[in-house]
């Protein structure tokens, strides 16, 4: 894709990358807090849009099956800590948001979804106990929403 900064998402079978986040006090999030559980990095443009409400949306409504399956979901973007918070509030949503504001896209890159616009590609990547990514999906477009089965089809891989 010619919008996009980095040649692919993060391949399955690949390392975690390091990579420092911050959550909505503040702390860091890092490659260390991946370890012991399955994650599933759901990577999305922006708080607020359109789509990125449904996208969080649908997930919330399926978040019980999720965490049956045993993962925890943790919504990425490069969006500020308050604004995130504002989002999840606003939406009702109880998945902790993970800030790429500062630097700005950082993680993003290693992940390999940031998109040259300045926000993360809509992309699913999930990570094992171990802190090997699994399986990882980047949507065609940033207006595509991955569906939910997605996250599950990542989940069986596991």
């Amino acid at each position: 894709m010619a919008a996009q900064e980095s040649d692919a998402v993060v391949s399955p079978g690949a390392p975690a990358p390091e990579f420092t986040l911050r959550r909505e006090d503040g702390s860091a999030f890092t490659r260390a807090d991946l370890e012991g559980q399955t994650t599933v990095l759901v990577f999305y443009p922006f708080a607020f849009s359109p789509v990125c409400t449904d996208q969080l949306s649908l997930y919330q409504e399926l978040l019980g099956d999720i965490e049956a399956g045993g993962a925890t979901v943790y919504g990425v973007s490069c969006d500020a800590a308050y604004s995130q918070k504002a989002f999840r509030e606003q939406l009702g949503v109880t998945i902790e948001q993970l800030s790429d504001f500062e630097p700005k896209g950082e993680t993003c890159r290693a992940f390999g979804v940031y998109h040259q616009g300045g926000f993360p590609q809509r992309a699913l990547v999930v990570v094992g106990p171990d802190a090997v990514v699994r399986w990882s999906y980047q949507a065609p477009t940033p207006g595509e929403l991955p569906g939910a089965n997605l996250i599950f089809d990542g989940l069986a891989a596991v």
